[in-house]
Formats: C-alpha cells, sequence, structure tokens
C-alpha cells in the first residue's frame, strides 16, 4: 500500500514539470516528507523507470530504506525525467495519473 498521498505525489510531477516552485523550494517539500513517505516515492520512481514491478512494490520500499546513502530530495531531484517516473509509477501501481493530477489541480 502506497504510504504517501497521491496529491504529493503529483504535486511533486506538477512542480518537476511546470518548474513553477523554485528548485530550493521543491527540495524542501521532498525533504519535508517523512521517512515512510520519502521511501515510497523513491519506491514509486523506480517502479516507474522499471527497476522494480509494481508487484514487487514492497521490495523497493525495503530497499529504498536500506540503502539510502544520499538525502532522497537530492537523489531524486537528480534523476532524469523524475515526473514521467513517478507519472508511470503511479499507473502501474494501479493510480489514474488523470485524475490524480486533475485532483490536484483542481485543489491548487
Amino acid at each position: 500500500m502506497l504510504e504517501i498521498s497521491p496529491a504529493k505525489v503529483a504535486h511533486i510531477i506538477y512542480q518537476s514539470r511546470e518548474g513553477r516552485m523554485g528548485e530550493g523550494e521543491l527540495h524542501a517539500f521532498i525533504a519535508g516528507l517523512n521517512e515512510d513517505e520519502q521511501a515510497h516515492l523513491v519506491a514509486l520512481a523506480w517502479v516507474g523507470r522499471g527497476v522494480y514491478e509494481a508487484d514487487d512494490f514492497q521490495e523497493a520500499v525495503n530497499t529504498a530504506f536500506t540503502e539510502r546513502s544520499a538525502p532522497t530530495d537530492r537523489y531524486l531531484m537528480g534523476m532524469p525525467h523524475l515526473a514521467e517516473n513517478l507519472e508511470a509509477g503511479l499507473e502501474a501501481m494501479g493510480l489514474d495519473v488523470t485524475e490524480v493530477e486533475n485532483d490536484f489541480l483542481r485543489d491548487h
């Protein structure tokens, strides 16, 4: 089960793609997530990149916890195609990305 709200993921996707938030603010947003949310966010990006399959999501989360060697915000912000990876990860996990993003935009 995903331990980060789809709205938070949509926020990161939107800000990563649109760049309306300064890079420092996006780093701070990701750094401000709790450890569970950060691990799930990394795992979601890995599923979106094809490093893990959706069926192996819990293994990806466990790996994100145990192999963390850099701050999550720096790791993710250094990832090429972060927004696309997160979108693909949400889709692989069975979440409708369009609906998630529309909900985020409606609320903001």
